[in-house]
C-alpha cells in the first residue's frame, strides 16, 4: 500500500506513518496451584463469585446453581494435582463459567481473582504434541511466555473443547 498523500491545501506530497497493528488475543488468566492458565475471552461466559459446589466426592466433578441453571463444575486443581478445589473449606474464590463450541456451560473454580490481559500473538507458542500426550496439561495446546524483570512468566492456554472429553471420560455428561 502506498504511504504517500497529497496535501490538498499546498499540493505537497506528505509521507505518513501507517499505524502499526499488533495482532493479539484477550485472555482471562488465573492460577491453579503453581500453574498460570488462560482462556480466550470468547470462551468465557462470565466469572462469578464462588457459590456452593455439590459433589459426591467420588470424582472431580460437581454442580453449582447459577441463577435458574445448573452448571457442571470441573475441578482442574484435582485433575492436575490430585487434591480437590471443590471441597476446599476456605470461603471465597470464583467460578470461571465457560462455554464450549456446542454451547454447553460449565465452570472451573479458582481461588484468586482472574485477570484480563491482552497477549500479542508473537508471545504465543504451540506446545509440542509429545509433551501434551505425556502430561496432564493435554487440555492446553498453546503456551505464552511473558518476559519480566529477571525472569519470565509461562501461561498455558486452555482449549475448552479439550476439556469436554475429560468430563465425558468421568461419565458425568451425556454425549
Amino acid at each position: 500500500m502506498n504511504n504517500l498523500l497529497v496535501n490538498s491545501r499546498s499540493h505537497e506530497i506528505v509521507r505518513f506513518q501507517q499505524p502499526q497493528t499488533t495482532r493479539s488475543l484477550k485472555l482471562i488468566v488465573f492460577k491453579i496451584g503453581d500453574l498460570n492458565l488462560a482462556l480466550q475471552i470468547e470462551s468465557v461466559y462470565k466469572v462469578v463469585d464462588r457459590t456452593p459446589i455439590y459433589s459426591s466426592g467420588i470424582n472431580h466433578i460437581g454442580v453449582a446453581h447459577l441463577g435458574d441453571r445448573e452448571i457442571t463444575v470441573f475441578d482442574l486443581h484435582w485433575h492436575f494435582f490430585k487434591t480437590s478445589q471443590i471441597r476446599a473449606p476456605e470461603p471465597g474464590g470464583y467460578i470461571v463459567i465457560l462455554q464450549n463450541t456446542p454451547g454447553e456451560l460449565y465452570g472451573i473454580p479458582v481461588a484468586e481473582t482472574p485477570a484480563l490481559i491482552e497477549m500479542p500473538l508473537s508471545a504465543i507458542r504451540l506446545l509440542p504434541e509429545s509433551y501434551r500426550r505425556a502430561d496432564t496439561l493435554k487440555v492446553a495446546r498453546h503456551v505464552a511466555v511473558i518476559p519480566q524483570a529477571g525472569a519470565s512468566t509461562t501461561i498455558f492456554l486452555l482449549d475448552v473443547d479439550l476439556l469436554l472429553p475429560i468430563l465425558q471420560q468421568v461419565g458425568t455428561l451425556e454425549k
